[in-house]
């Protein structure tokens, strides 16, 4: 079944444009409920919570309409990080779980993501099934079967106590300091809370939402402002979270960035040790780079690969029983402890490790020496497909030649924007410009 409305992840857009119109959020709440009614009765649950977007507002009314129209139990979170929605749906006993967000996207976006009652991300088959009932007729609940709304104040407050047992108990974090940086997101209580409660001297970052600076400067895709919070305090560290805290980045005491395949790998390394990596691999993206792979392998550890999305990623993890994976950018999702990627709780694992060891940050977040790799986007106008023109595909295979042996290419479509994803990795940093221009070349004049 063809899918229009679900991208990588869920249903993404610019707010009041379609697909992110009030309409549009109020159908594919009926078509929710309507998947996930059983019989009925009206005794349905779904937990809705947000980050800090002004157009969650708007979002978050009309999927409640929708879902009560079609006799589901609305309970909403307000602001709080996407893997909270999961462990909540999952603690909670709801049907269905939804976050209202457009994760690292600037703050004119919104995205809508959908969990099952086991706290994972749906399935495309379910994702492709609400999708067909949202085109055709909805059919709405009985007058006395319509489904009530309430708020539940506390459900930021169960997030936080969660994520502190994940951290070693007995361990604290007294003589730290470390930024925090919310990037004006659904973590902006939630993060600086489980640090100071584990007594962290804290220093917030991004902690002062407007409904319209998600992201704006700061954030896991701006961490030089991290970085300079780090220097300037004299900081152990920086965590640094997107817009709704599912993926996390690390910036060491020196001000150096440390992306998701760092971090990986050192959790995959101390897993290991430990007894407690299943299947002896880490499960990440085609995106991670080659020097992950070969340090992997020199652990006696295997890399699994998936298409680009963390729910690809989860998905390999659930059929193959592995326990750790992720992606570059900064999605570490570990099942011994959340769904999903979670940005708070892969730091509190990094901090684990830096409270264990009593190595600095940058000792521990420099695992591996990346093989060079540049990544380029080309936007394309809507409809068109220039990855199928000729000249295009003789480009790439000349790549692709080019490289064989020393690096690889790879060239994808977003699945949130307009864009072809040029991507090359090579030893030689001049072949690897060269390549990757071609292709772009190649790309821009097709589109």
């Amino acid at each position: 079944m063809s899918r229009k409305l679900f991208g990588t992840d869920g249903v993404r857009g610019c707010a009041n444009s379609y697909p992110m119109t009030a309409e549009m959020a109020l159908r594919l709440g009926a078509a929710a409920g309507r998947f996930f009614r059983r019989d009925g009765r009206n005794r349905h649950r779904v937990v809705i919570g947000k980050d800090t977007r002004l157009s969650g507002y708007m979002l978050e009314n009309a999927l409640t309409a929708g879902l009560t129209s079609t006799g589901m139990n609305v309970l909403l979170l307000g602001p709080v990080p996407t893997p909270a929605v999961g462990y909540l749906t999952r603690s909670m006993r709801a049907d269905l779980g939804i976050m209202i967000s457009a994760s690292h996207n600037p703050a004119e976006d919104n995205g809508i993501k959908f969990f099952g009652p086991d706290g994972f991300k749906l399935s495309d088959q379910a994702e492709s099934e609400i999708e067909a009932i949202v085109s055709g007729e909805i059919i709405p609940a009985q007058p006395q079967n319509i489904g009530r709304a309430r708020r539940i104040d506390d459900g930021r407050g169960r997030y936080v106590e969660y994520a502190k047992t994940t951290f070693p108990q007995g361990q604290r974090l007294d003589g730290l300091k470390v930024v925090i940086d919310c990037a004006h997101g659904a973590a902006y209580r939630a993060a600086p809370e489980v640090l100071w409660e584990l007594g962290a001297e804290v220093i917030p970052l991004g902690v002062e939402p407007t409904g319209t600076n998600i992201n704006d400067g700061v954030g896991s895709t701006h961490p030089q402002a991290c970085a300079a919070a780090v220097l300037e305090h004299g900081a152990d560290l920086g965590i640094t979270l997107d817009g709704d805290a599912d993926r996390v980045i690390i910036i060491d005491e020196k001000g150096q960035v440390a992306d998701g395949d760092q971090i990986m790998a050192l959790l995959a390394a101390r897993w290991a040790k430990q007894g407690r990596l299943r299947g002896d691999a880490l499960v990440a993206t085609v995106m991670s780079n080659l020097g992950l792979e070969h340090f992997l392998n020199r652990q006696g550890l295997r890399l699994e690969r998936t298409r680009v999305g963390d729910r690809y990623v989860v998905e390999r993890m659930r059929e193959g029983g592995f326990n750790l994976g992720g992606e570059q950018s900064g999605h570490i999702v570990m099942t011994d402890y959340g769904t999903t990627g979670d940005g708070l709780i892969a730091s509190m694992q990094f901090l684990a490790a830096l409270t264990d060891t009593g190595l600095t940050a940058s000792e521990l977040a420099s695992q591996f020496q990346p093989v060079p790799q540049l990544l380029k986007n080309v936007r394309y106008t809507a409809g068109a497909d220039p990855l199928s023109a000729d000249a295009v595909r003789s480009v790439i295979s000349g790549a692709e030649a080019r490289l064989a042996g020393t690096g690889r290419v790879l060239i994808r479509k977003s699945g949130t924007e307009p864009l072809i994803r040029v991507m090359a990795e090579a030893e030689d940093e001049t072949t690897l410009n060269e390549v990757v221009n071609e292709i772009v070349a190649a790309v821009e004049k097709a589109a």
